[in-house]
């Protein structure tokens, strides 16, 4: 239940640099199996062009006719989809999802500062820790629909009185808190909250060539990269343009190259003990939740003797062999697998504690080299 901005934000840039407004849709409510949940947004400009999905793309092109009428009016619109039962067949679209959803559409342009979205984008590029609030429904005297809430920090610029109240303000915080969206009844309206979704921040020690699939499968989920290595010829920016950043630092100064940075989970792969035993002992310091290791157990085992009391505050959290049991040999297949565990991990899919158990995830294991 929290808005990932990220998909919509090319979009978004493009339409505010040329001055013109676009419609962000908010889907608010849903009913039985639908194929995203509250929170979820879609962006769609003028042109039809959209970037996000509501629905796989069966009920967005119902939703790109409509938001023409939001841009031209500036009045927002609630659009109720039930496609359950036989009634679904009357949209002609077959999807077959069985669930319903309630979508508000509202325009966001030079007039209101392309509210919320232009918030939500500097949130994210900030990696800090927000919600929105926008009134879903509205009876006589209270704020129109598609009324904008921001954190006290940021006020809207179409924000009605009737919101400026703390109860609203804590439901922003709840949100944000409970990382869900939450909804609040006012006298004569009805407020739905949002939080951001951050997206994860991982860390790669390690920045050889087979580290360039993990990174593109990364970017492609909307994960922050940063990879550090110790090598003037890997830390190299061009060979990773889908990070946020590469890192040259010396292996006794790591601890000032991994800063105080919020990751969610690390994968060291630099195929060489002597690195990568530095660079888990400045893992092993932190409070990663997620530590990955490239290479087979008796490469880990000796490693984590060489760790010594290090070791202890390292175990619980690591997972080695780094990545799924997922076979494959090329470096797409390994990159696969340890992108697929970090996925896993970070929706709270695995059972396990740590990976010590886990098999090998390919049979990849000569490329881990003493």
């Amino acid at each position: 239940m929290e808005a990932a901005v990220g998909p919509l934000l090319p979009l978004l840039e493009r339409e505010r640099t040329a001055g013109r407004a676009l419609v962000l849709g908010i889907l608010v409510h849903t009913a039985g199996s639908t194929y995203r949940k509250p929170g979820a947004l879609i962006a769609i400009a003028g042109s039809g062009e959209y970037a996000g999905l509501l629905s796989g793309g069966c009920l967005e092109g119902d939703l790109r006719e409509r938001a023409h009428a939001v841009i031209e009016t500036g009045a927002a619109q609630l659009v109720r989809y039930d496609l359950r039962g036989a009634d679904e067949l009357l949209w002609g679209l077959g999807l077959g999802c069985d669930g319903a959803m309630d979508i508000l559409l509202l325009r966001c342009g030079p007039t209101n500062g392309w509210q919320p979205l232009a918030h939500l984008a500097a949130a994210h590029a900030a990696h800090a820790a927000t919600a929105i609030g926008v009134v879903v429904e509205s009876g006589p005297g209270g704020p129109l629909p598609g009324g904008v809430v921001l954190p006290d920090s940021e006020r809207s610029p179409m924000q009605a009185s009737a919101l400026a109240t703390p109860a609203v303000q804590a439901l922003l915080a709840r949100a944000i808190g409970e990382r869900r969206g939450c909804w609040l009844d006012g006298p004569a309206w009805r407020l739905f909250a949002v939080p951001l979704a951050l997206p994860p921040r991982i860390l790669l020690l390690g920045a050889g060539p087979d580290a360039v699939p993990v990174v593109d499968f990364a970017a492609r989920l909307g994960w922050k990269v940063t990879l550090v290595d110790h090598r003037p010829a890997y830390a190299v920016a061009e060979h990773f343009p889908a990070a946020e950043q590469v890192v040259l630092a010396q292996l006794g100064a790591l601890d000032a190259a991994l800063g105080p940075g919020d990751f969610s989970g690390a994968v060291v792969m630099s195929h060489n003990l002597l690195s990568d035993l530095a660079y888990l002992r400045a893992v092993a310091a932190t409070a990663i939740p997620y530590v990955g290791l490239l290479g087979p157990a008796p490469r880990r085992e000796k490693l984590l003797a060489d760790l010594g009391r290090d070791a202890e505050a390292l175990r619980p959290r690591l997972h080695a062999p780094v990545g799924l049991p997922l076979g494959g040999r090329s470096p797409e297949s390994v990159a696969l697998a340890i992108v697929s565990q970090l996925h896993a991990f970070l929706h709270r899919g695995l059972t396990e504690a740590g990976g010590l158990a886990h098999e090998p995830a390919s049979p990849r294991t000569a490329g881990t080299s003493a």
